[in-house]
């Protein structure tokens, strides 16, 4: 008979906690993949776009855009673990660590940390944790995420349920954060370059920030950017199959929203400098060709940087909604008050510039 020629990827029997599953093809950043990135999401954040600019911040080019990152890693893992899934449904624990730049080659494995049949008898959900690291052996990526898989067989014994236990944010201790950026973001950030001066000073808990852009999500470019990423799922190619889904259409990759999320953003929190982590992301409905998407964020929480007054970090609660561009925060916990028209909620840090240098000026001048 010989080996299987053709890969068809797992189904929900074929997990097993504690199994650790290396992921096949490295994959080498490109400057087309970075431009690729921009044009499809038109991403407006300074230290992505400007090599002087990161590179007066200490970056030795411009760095892959954080997110980007977090696709080419995913999409690793997509072949291994969701090829045959229903659907993604979220997303903890991530953090960035290693800058990535154009040249480095990413690579990823996945552990299975917990499996557990749904009460419908045809699907289970599998939980994992995603590590991604460059040629170096340095972890650029690590996350967790849970998706619903389905059965090869619905009459097949169910694994003994595991759900673990998951954090609920990231440490704001945990995140990893360059030296160079606390010596000098401030004092190197340009506000007009930037096209802002809102800094971490300016921003308070509770602050709500609405980033008034729309963008209108065309097939083309969702198809484009979800193949950049080489995710091959078949729910977001395959019009033959997805025809005859709930649906009866492809649906956008979650992460793609993620993407207009962050890129629209840019508008309101334009001295993000970097993502420290995610703490937790939810898809709560699907979007297609021909939505409307736009966003708006609320300040849960911000944080000097223990040793530095160059920057701060900023913890926000990003929505996304589809057609409607009016501005709500609903419970999170509360899943009842939930308008239909929300289709992200992505809870998130970034690290951002201060006033430090006005700081020490003042204090200086106090001495003196």
């Amino acid at each position: 008979m010989g080996i299987d020629k053709n890969f068809t990827s797992r189904y929900f029997e074929d997990y097993r906690l504690g199994m650790t599953i290396p992921h096949a093809l490295g994959r080498t950043v490109m400057q087309g993949d970075v431009a690729l990135y921009l044009a499809v999401t038109g991403s407006r954040f300074a230290v992505h776009c400007d090599r002087v600019y990161a590179q007066n911040l200490g970056y030795r080019d411009c760095p892959v855009d954080d997110i980007l990152v977090f696709h080419l890693v995913f999409g690793r893992t997509v072949p291994d673990l969701s090829l045959n899934a229903v659907a993604n449904l979220g997303y903890a624990g991530c953090r960035f660590c290693a800058p990535v730049y154009v040249g480095d080659t990413l690579y990823a494995e996945s552990k299975v940390i917990g499996v557990k049949e749904n009460s419908n008898g045809k699907t289970g959900t599998v939980y994992v944790s995603s590590r991604g690291w460059n040629q170096n052996g340095d972890t650029v990526l690590e996350y967790y995420r849970w998706l619903m898989m389905r059965k090869r067989d619905e009459s097949s014994k169910p694994p003994e349920p595991v759900v673990p236990s998951l954090p609920d944010k990231v440490a704001d201790g945990d995140f990893v954060i360059p030296d160079f950026l606390r010596e000098k973001a401030a004092d190197a950030t340009d506000d007009v370059n930037v096209g802002s001066s809102a800094r971490w000073d300016d921003y308070n808990v509770g602050d709500d920030i609405h980033h008034i852009d729309g963008q209108t999500i065309e097939e083309a470019e969702h198809q484009m950017a979800t193949r950049l990423y080489q995710n091959n799922a078949r729910v977001h190619f395959n019009q033959h199959v997805e025809k005859d889904s709930r649906f009866g259409r492809r649906i956008i990759y979650g992460g793609y929203i993620i993407s207009l999320a962050r890129a629209l953003s840019a508008n309101g929190l334009a001295h993000g400098l970097r993502m420290a982590a995610v703490h937790s992301g939810r898809h709560a409905a699907p979007t297609f060709a021909g939505d409307t998407v736009y966003a708006w964020s609320r300040v849960l929480d911000k944080q000097p940087i223990a040793g530095t007054e160059q920057l701060g970090t900023l913890r926000l609660r990003t929505l996304v909604a589809k057609d409607n561009g009016t501005m709500v925060f609903p419970a999170p916990e509360d899943k009842s008050s939930w308008p239909p028209h929300l289709v992200l909620d992505f809870d998130y840090s970034v690290l951002m510039p201060r006033r430090a240098s006005h700081k020490k000026s003042d204090r200086k001048a106090q001495k003196g």
